[in-house]
């Protein structure tokens, strides 16, 4: 294989140039079927977290780590970013 995108990393891990999605999550609700189909535009749901609260990261099902929410500095105004607070460690399942 002579092609530079499935040339092996410095560190010979192939694996670590595959894009990983992310999952950020804010909050969850548990309303009722019956609020759920009286549900219209601009109804408001309420979280069970607050703004301050941190956000939580995942891959698939499992914690990777927790972070605050903010306004990337660079880019599209609006934008959102998260910065880490704890990641999750859990020894040689990532490497």
């Amino acid at each position: 294989m002579d092609d530079p995108e499935l040339r092996s990393t410095t560190d010979g891990n192939p694996l670590r140039r595959i894009p990983i999605e992310i999952l950020v999550s804010v909050g969850k609700a548990r309303p009722l079927v019956r609020d759920l189909l009286a549900l219209g535009e601009n109804a408001v749901i309420p979280l069970d977290k607050r703004i301050e609260d941190p956000v939580e990261l995942f891959i698939g099902d499992r914690l990777i780590a927790r972070g605050e929410l903010q306004e990337l500095e660079t880019g599209e105004p609006g934008q959102l970013a998260v910065r880490l607070t704890e990641v999750i460690s859990e020894p040689d399942e990532l490497n």
